[in-house]
């Protein structure tokens, strides 16, 4: 998103939060923060005004009417803030104003001409340039003449404003309106609703910005996050399409599988999906990918919500896969947690710091369809589509195993992700002849050729290997169908030999004789030749010696 060029903003620092307002809260003008309690309304105020000193060279005064400055100090420490060395710094002041309803008569001429001194004196100490007020009940608890109430309001907002404050307010929400009053968000810049909801036993959290004047932003609810590194939005529906592709094809540690893709493997920074029903080898097939990822000399993170490290290491071990080795010289990173154990944004937030911080080319998810069940199916698909474009955006190929309950219709996946993967891998099992078949189809695999054939899915502890079928008069076979069909083809053709060859020596035996026939034939004609050249020879002679004989007789008379 690119910045607002509308009214000045500051930003809070607060990762995803700044974006979704194109900038952070109003400079100069009151932010409104209301909800129940414990939604994380002081958390956000802190952390807008401690990243303001930190960050951004804005001192800033914590004005608490509940919460005595140590009880601050100590609930911001738990999250990593030091605002006691910030105290000591003078970039952050504390101002404590306790108000005793029982102490205050409401009276026609009340004003906030003490609290206007006291907030004085307290920007002063430090420059302010950001303040913070929690909570603004505690202020105007004891008054009930809302005329009274919302002038005293209003003129508190404008006092700031006249100031120049960047101000953050928090506010508990009221029955049926955002705050106790109901007043405070009609006068306010910036209001923000803070949202701590439980589904089936997982607690949410939800951030909505109601109104914000002057500016675009938002306007659906966004998850928050409030974990050891402090406030953080996930802006789910502020994704782009602008991702880095890769030409390099990656070895999916199949050899098999990888000749099926006309590169030779899958592109770098795809989104593969594996799914099938129990049993297939889905699991096994995403061991590969991450085995080959190490073999190759790059980190891998494996995030599996069934199963532990020790267990994934055993029973890779079945089928000739070794992930210790990786595991121990932290090649390959196992990250094991129950789907039920954080809501939706907190497993999206630990994924996303764990790859921030471990920075692998390859991550597994295993499986996705374990959230199925524990949140909504819209919010499920929401932090999945959340991660599949920041492992895109950052070039890194992500592999996501999906567990299907039927084979039927498996074009489509409970959590209706199919259509963001660039290749999609189907296992199912095949019942034959009173045995399971394990069969491997590549569904899809975008921006390159690919065999459309079914494969053999065989496990061994060699590894993995897929047997192309037996392809038959309109019908593929596998397993034992397939094993006892080519035998059937063997000794098929070893019948069809044993027949060639008798056949063969049949027709030799008979060429032979009638060789030997015509050889006969033709002594017999060279005999034959041979007395009629006899013959002929004893005639010639006969008719030269009768010739000379008449010669002689006529000589002889006329003598």
């Amino acid at each position: 998103m690119t910045e607002s060029k509308g009214i000045t903003k500051s930003p809070t620092g607060i990762d995803g939060f700044d974006e979704l307002t194109l900038g952070g809260v109003p400079t100069g003008r009151p932010a409104l923060v209301c909800g129940s309690a414990g939604c994380g309304k002081t958390l956000f105020a802190s952390t807008f005004l401690l990243n303001g000193a930190r960050q951004f060279d804005e001192p800033g005064v914590f004005v608490t009417f509940e919460e005595r400055p140590v009880d601050i100090i100590n609930n911001v420490a738990s999250l990593g803030f030091e605002m006691d060395k910030l105290i000591d710094e003078g970039k952050i002041w504390i101002e404590h104003i306790a108000v005793d309803p029982s102490e205050v008569a409401e009276i026609g001429d009340y004003d906030l001409e003490a609290l206007f001194l006291r907030l004085e004196l307290a920007i002063e100490q430090v420059g302010a340039k950001r303040i913070v007020l929690d909570t603004i009940e505690s202020l105007f608890s004891a008054f009930t003449n809302p005329a009274i109430l919302r002038a005293e309001i209003r003129r508190l907002f404008d006092w700031l404003k006249d100031r120049g404050m960047t101000t953050v307010i928090t506010a508990e929400r009221g029955d049926g309106t955002l705050t106790r009053q109901g007043l405070e968000e009609y006068v306010s810049d910036c209001v923000l609703l803070l949202d701590h909801r439980v589904h089936n036993q997982v607690s949410t959290r939800r951030l909505r910005i109601v109104k914000y004047r002057g500016t675009a932003h938002g306007t659906n609810e966004y998850p928050f996050l409030i974990d050891e590194d402090g406030f953080s939005v996930l802006p789910v529906s502020a994704l782009g399409l602008n991702h880095k592709v890769y030409d390099e094809p990656i070895s999916s540690g199949i050899a098999d599988l990888d000749a099926m893709l006309s590169g030779g493997g899958f592109h770098r920074g795809s989104s593969i999906l594996l799914s099938g029903v129990a049993g297939s080898g889905k699991s096994s097939v995403s061991a590969c990918f991450a085995s080959a990822a190490c073999a190759r000399g790059e980190k891998a993170l494996y995030f599996s919500f069934e199963e532990s490290a020790a267990q994934s290491v055993r029973n890779m071990r079945s089928i000739g896969v070794d992930l210790q080795p990786y595991m121990d010289t932290d090649m390959l990173r196992h990250i094991a947690a129950r789907p039920t154990f954080y809501s939706l944004e907190m497993h999206l937030a630990v994924m996303l710091r764990e790859v921030q911080r471990f920075g692998p080319s390859l991550v597994v998810l295993d499986p996705i369809s374990a959230f199925i069940g524990n949140a909504d199916q819209l919010e499920v698909q929401a932090m999945l589509l959340r991660m599949v474009d920041f492992l895109k955006s950052n070039g890194i190929t992500g592999v996501f195993s999906h567990l299907m309950h039927s084979q039927d219709g498996a074009t489509e996946t409970d959590v209706g992700m199919s259509s963001l993967m660039d290749a999609w891998i189907l296992l199912l099992n095949r019942e034959a002849n009173g045995e399971f078949n394990r069969e491997l189809y590549l569904l899809k695999a975008r921006g390159m050729s690919h065999s459309n054939q079914v494969r053999e899915f065989v496990m061994s502890d060699t590894g993995i290997t897929l047997i192309p079928p037996y392809l038959g008069e309109g019908r593929a076979l596998t397993g034992s169908a397939r094993r006892a069909e080519e035998a059937k083809l063997r000794r098929a053709e070893l019948a069809r030999r044993a027949e060639v060859e008798r056949l063969s020596e049949s027709v030799e035996k008979r060429r032979r004789q009638a060789q030997a026939q015509i050889e006969a034939l033709q002594d017999e004609m060279q005999a034959d030749e041979a007395e009629l050249n006899r013959l002929r020879l004893e005639e010639e002679n006969y008719r030269a010696q009768l010739e000379a004989d008449r010669a002689l007789m006529e000589q002889s008379r006329r003598v």
